[in-house]
């Protein structure tokens, strides 16, 4: 049965989201619950998978990787076997941050991470358009960052 989430629960999940490395008594402190419980409560969320895990957030940029492109690809048929091939081996790709499949104009949309466009055009020449079944890829690349956020409302 899944987890029925409370409005302490809401609170948790929004502290966490905000800082994953506040101290189990601030965040006890911050929701209203003494420190026990809280972690009783961090601990069945993550049981639970709504918390799949914690990660360091990176300036992009400052480790060398700062440009960010969005690939559409289309692929030559849309049977399975084509498609599980095309997963396959988006996931062995680091620079592939994020791989959607969509419904409508493009098979995959992919966010990737890279060094400039000249790392990218590596990229899709090595890699995304050597995978067998990738019939076309047209990429987009943005002027400006507006907005970026892993947090859920809660």
């Amino acid at each position: 049965m899944p987890l029925v989430l409370d409005a302490i629960d809401r609170r948790i999940l929004a502290a966490l989201q905000q800082d994953g490395r506040i101290q189990n008594v601030e965040l006890a402190k911050r929701v209203g619950l003494s420190p026990s419980p809280c972690l009783r409560r961090v601990r069945l969320l993550e049981e639970a998978g709504i918390i799949s895990g914690y990660v360091a957030l990176l300036d992009a940029a400052k480790v060398g990787m700062g440009f960010t492109v969005f690939a559409r690809v289309w692929l030559t048929g849309q049977d399975e076997d084509t498609t599980n091939r095309f997963v396959d081996a988006v996931r062995q790709f680091p620079q592939v941050l994020e791989c959607y499949l969509m419904a409508g104009d493009c098979d995959f949309l992919l966010r990737i991470a890279v060094a400039d466009l000249d790392a990218y055009r590596q990229f899709q020449v090595d890699h995304l358009n050597r995978i067998k079944g990738v019939q076309s890829v047209k990429t987009e690349i943005p002027m400006q960052k507006i907005k970026q956020s892993w947090r859920l409302p809660m």
